[in-house]
């Protein structure tokens, strides 16, 4: 009788707990799926309103066109030349990234693996740059930039955003780095590998997560970055994408149809990357922060 009060009692606990479980995550799912809905449909809004004519998106912009039309995307194409503004928009990300991930993997390599005086210092000064937000820098930044003779040049936003990016980037390897064993760096030294043999031939392979987490946030970041590409790009014909949207909403404010196929344009690579690359991105950065 007692054992079959217990077996009882404990039915009923698992029953409870079972019943609070599924309650929970019904809240938990309600919530998310709120939150997506809220998230996403600013996106479809904008996709379905680019195949509209601007007249009918300014009378009826939360209903499905009447008529599909493609008028707004060959004016972004024919009359704002998007296919240029893309290729320097994928030049200077592209730089920024390659820069960033050379700079930032050979500093976490010095710094995880080396002792050296000053080095508390840096690691220091690396969490406290992040503090600093670029608009507190840029009109140094500016002036070095007119006296170097490269303003509304390519280097002029590659230079600031490398360095935007660089402490960022050197903390996440960091944390990677310190939970590499050094048995196979010990192992290659006695063999007679170099210093740069170990780096490119051991740590560069087994930090591809936090690499490739580094290398998707640098190049997000640069792609978006419109303040310091239109500080230091003033010539329309060298205009990034994302600065050709923003000439496109004050130029041609009332021609709504125009800017949501430009905003749509510009979207489609950073929706790219999220889908193909998202599990990079949180395989990266959890890594780096359980092993940091």
């Amino acid at each position: 009788m007692v054992e079959s009060n217990i077996s009882k009692k404990t039915k009923v606990l698992k029953n409870k707990k079972e019943k609070s479980f599924s309650f929970g995550k019904f809240v938990i799912y309600a919530v998310l799926i709120v939150w997506a809905i809220t998230t996403i449909f600013p996106f479809i809004w904008v996709i379905i309103n680019s195949f509209k004519p601007s007249a009918e998106l300014l009378s009826s912009s939360f209903s499905l066109p009447k008529e599909f039309t493609l008028a707004n995307y060959e004016n972004a194409f024919n009359n704002l030349n998007i296919l240029k503004a893309y290729g320097m928009s994928f030049l200077i990300s592209g730089s920024v990234t390659i820069g960033v991930i050379v700079l930032a993997s050979m500093m976490a390599f010095a710094l995880t693996r080396y002792n050296f005086k000053g080095k508390g210092v840096l690691d220091a000064l690396l969490v406290a740059s992040l503090m600093f937000p670029v608009f507190s820098t840029i009109i140094p930044v500016y002036q070095m930039m007119i006296k170097w003779g490269l303003l509304n040049t390519v280097p002029s936003v590659v230079f600031p955003q490398i360095a935007s990016n660089l402490s960022f980037a050197t903390i996440v390897m960091m944390g990677f780095m310190r939970a590499i064993p050094l048995d196979m760096e010990e192992a290659a030294y006695i063999e007679g590998a170099g210093v740069f043999t170990v780096f490119s031939r051991i740590i560069v392979p087994i930090s591809k997560p936090s690499i490739s987490t580094v290398a998707i946030f640098s190049f997000l970041w640069s792609y978006n970055d419109l303040f310091v590409q239109t500080t230091m790009i003033s010539k329309r014909t060298k205009y990034p994408v994302c600065a050709l949207l923003n000439e496109i909403s004050s130029k041609y404010g009332t021609d709504y149809g125009l800017m949501a196929a430009s905003v749509t344009i510009i979207l489609v690579p950073v929706f790219i990357v999220y889908i193909l690359l998202q599990k990079n991105i949180i395989k990266g950065l959890t890594a780096g922060a359980i092993k940091g």
